[in-house]
């Protein structure tokens, strides 16, 4: 069948008014519906015009219903001249660019009030270690790229001193049983439930995603993501993970959505910055109206793509309990890439942590080190001044292409061995030395967490970088 020729003036004889629904009618219709005649086509399109109403919050429909239910008008947005309330932990220890980038989010018509955790550092839009409360509005570049990047750790019930006397069995199943980059997938990827929500078949930008999804379960991202099993010591008695005090066997992942994150974020950012242009220091942080049918739809979309990194990693927890034959005591677990509404003095608000670990009072979470440094089990001490949140990590304090210059292989052998690590992958721009001391980020945020337990890497599994 022949490509669909759709025209202005089509939609305008049909009883289209002459404003932004006709161009918004033309790219939903020729993406697609592009092999369709166009007879078939303009029906639909007058099925919409007739009632509006009807295909408010359709996947397909939805955006051009909006459209012609008049819509806000795209226009410039400007910078408030004051900031919101902020308050920023360990600012020592915080690059000026970060810094900026905070005061640049705090002055965006729509931000409440914000803060900067103890590893913050420059990103894209909110800096990393970011927390920025908004009103009714959410920014994808203020959740991040990939969304709903977590941690994840498991607690066993076996000595630790197994790792060094299996260090074999160790190393080969996280070499089986893991897998990084772009590229790697497992050959016969587990099913999950997700993958019959409606947002997979209700939204087309997602139905595209499905396949790509599927093939990446249970699999990691590049950078710095890892599966490691390491050393558990649990500090406190009534810990509701319920594990004894004492040295357990641990698996801890980090990582994220994978391509389903990074494509939601690509697309809906681009669509933000479109709606809400933004002076160029500012581009990043462009946002989507929760009350527009874009805002809703990345609020969808991100949801999904937070779950699907959960999944992701239940999925590689599972594969590698199999592998012990082990049971484990209990999984801890956070993301901290994403947003929630959340009640901020008395207000329902949309708070984005990019980089920034939720530490709601009681909440459990995991903040880790480097490959070499000791990583947290945190109880969340739901400090208002810190939205609720906490560091994430150590914090970078070299960016990548500074750690690959300055950092040579012989020192990254010395560190590993001096502290009694195996590195399976990763390149010099993981190494210990690019990142802050986790120490002094932990002794900045003793008002926001209360550590009961540590875990210690001692088999790392990263991406071959």
């Amino acid at each position: 069948m022949a490509k669909l020729r759709l025209r202005g003036k089509d939609l305008i004889d049909i009883g289209y008014p002459q404003n932004t629904s006709i161009s918004i009618a033309m790219e939903v219709m020729l993406r697609h519906f592009k092999r369709e005649s166009k007879d078939k086509v303009l029906s639909l399109l007058k099925e919409v015009l007739l009632d509006p109403e009807k295909f408010k919050g359709d996947g397909m429909y939805g955006k051009i219903a909006e459209a012609l239910m008049g819509a806000k008008k795209t226009e410039a947005r400007k910078l408030n001249a004051t900031r919101a309330p902020f308050t920023i932990f360990g600012e020592n220890e915080i690059e000026e660019g970060a810094k900026e980038q905070l005061f640049t989010a705090l002055k965006l018509p729509i931000s409440k009030a914000g803060a900067l955790m103890p590893d913050g550092h420059s990103g894209y839009g909110l800096p990393i270690g970011g927390v920025l409360a908004t009103a009714n509005a959410v920014i994808p570049y203020g959740v991040g790229v990939d969304i709903g990047c977590r941690m994840c750790l498991s607690i066993y019930d076996i000595n630790p001193s197994f790792i060094d006397g299996h260090k074999d069995k160790y190393t080969n199943i996280l070499q089986t049983q893991t897998k990084f980059g772009a590229y790697e997938v497992h050959k016969s990827p587990n099913d999950h439930e997700l993958f019959e929500r409606d947002a997979f078949k209700n939204i087309p930008f997602l139905k595209k995603l499905k396949d790509k999804a599927f093939q990446q379960m249970g699999s990691s991202s590049g950078g710095n993501h890892f599966v490691e099993f390491g050393i558990v010591e649990v500090l406190e008695k009534d810990n509701q993970f319920k594990v004894p005090p004492g040295r357990y066997v641990g698996v801890l992942s980090h990582s994220g959505s994978r391509g389903l994150g990074a494509n939601i974020a690509k697309q809906y950012t681009t669509l933000a910055m479109k709606q809400t242009p933004l002076p160029a220091a500012a581009r990043h942080l462009a946002w989507l109206d929760l009350d527009t049918h874009d805002g809703q739809e990345y609020w969808i979309a991100m949801n999904l793509a937070g779950d699907y990194a959960s999944a992701c990693h239940h999925d590689i927890h599972k594969r590698i309990a199999k592998a012990l034959g082990e049971r484990p005591l209990a999984m801890v677990e956070n993301h901290h890439n994403f947003a929630w509404k959340e009640t901020i003095n008395g207000e329902e608000l949309i708070v984005h942590r990019k980089g920034a670990t939720p530490a709601q009072e009681n909440v459990l979470g995991i903040i880790p080190g480097s490959m070499t440094a000791p990583g947290y089990i945190v109880k969340g001490m739901g400090n208002a001044q810190s939205l609720n949140s906490a560091a994430h990590g150590a914090g970078r304090q070299m960016s990548r292409s500074q750690a690959k210059q300055s950092i040579t292989q012989s020192e990254l052998k010395k560190v590993l061995k001096d502290n009694g690590v195996t590195l399976l992958g990763a390149g010099l721009d993981e190494a210990p030395m690019a990142y802050k001391d986790i120490a002094k980020v932990m002794a900045n945020q003793t008002e926001l967490v209360t550590v009961v337990g540590t875990f210690l890497p001692k088999i790392v599994r990263m991406d071959r970088g």
